[in-house]
């Protein structure tokens, strides 16, 4: 144990250790919250379909030679998370249907992309990478933590302000609707607000495993609780713990950053499942 706690305090010394361990709790804060709206709206599909344009926009903006993929990928996937949500309405192409093209093409052409304009000599490490992030935590500059860490906050504080608002659009939005309240105003902001989580997110789990951040811990706050209110807050601790375990996990025992979290956020969903079964 002692030397467990040494090789530990030696990582912990080490100034792409200390922004991994800031950066991955606050995207996975951001995510649980917006997690628990999309799996109550029965939308948490989406965060994989988007997560597949944040793939493939990636290896666009590489193609292109952007310095800051950031710059093309954040609006593309805001785009299509915005179309996504309004596919249902009239659209030439409906729901699952919208879904399933989109994710597949976007994942398709990514790929194309990446190895046709391949950013370095090592493409299947750099498809690995993006996929099930294994490293790329571990890459983050400071700039991306600030980023990070105000995007965090802002989900936070919009959660905390308007969570009596975001109540009632989940629950009751025809009700909401009829009160006067801009049902499809909101509905977008969430949409847009999970699109900007996700593409930071990738950084965190990679694309493919994205998904069980936005579910994990919802799921399992909403096994245990039955307030709004304490769905929200044990989801965020849940998520937030899940990724610190997960990254110090990685760290000591060597296996992949993003993969450790998400089981990391499965055995807590487990357990409060368990937690949420012996109270009935």
């Amino acid at each position: 144990m002692s030397a467990l706690l040494e090789t530990l305090r030696e990582y912990l010394a080490y100034p792409f250790v200390q922004k991994a361990l800031v950066a991955g709790p606050l995207v996975a804060l951001a995510a649980a919250l917006l997690g628990v709206t999309l799996v109550l709206r029965r939308l948490s599909y989406i965060g994989d379909s988007l997560s597949h344009v944040a793939f493939g926009s990636m290896a666009v903006a590489g193609a292109l030679g952007f310095a800051d993929r950031l710059a093309l990928s954040l609006p593309l996937t805001v785009l299509c998370a915005v179309a996504l949500l309004h596919s249902g309405r009239g659209a030439a192409i409906r729901g699952d249907a919208a879904l399933a093209m989109l994710s597949v093409g976007a994942m398709a052409l990514g790929y194309l992309l990446m190895n046709v304009f391949p950013g370095s000599s090592n493409v299947a490490g750099d498809v690995c990478t993006t996929l099930f992030g294994s490293t790329s935590i571990l890459t983050l500059s400071p700039s991306d933590v600030w980023l990070c860490g105000a995007l965090s906050g802002a989900v936070a504080v919009f959660f905390g302000l308007f969570r009596h608002r975001i109540f009632e659009i989940v629950f009751e939005p025809d009700f909401a609707r009829a009160a006067g309240t801009r049902v499809g105003a909101w509905e977008t902001l969430l949409a847009v607000l999970s699109a900007v989580v996700i593409v930071l997110a990738m950084r965190l789990v990679g694309t493919l495993l994205i998904t069980a951040l936005l579910v994990f811990p919802a799921v399992g706050a909403m096994r245990a609780f039955r307030s709004f209110r304490a769905v929200l807050l044990c989801a965020s601790l849940v998520g937030v713990l899940g990724a610190l375990a997960g990254i110090l996990v990685s760290i000591l025992a060597g296996t992949p950053v993003g993969s450790t979290v998400v089981a990391a956020d499965i055995a807590a969903c487990l357990v409060l499942t368990l937690a949420g079964g012996l109270r009935k």
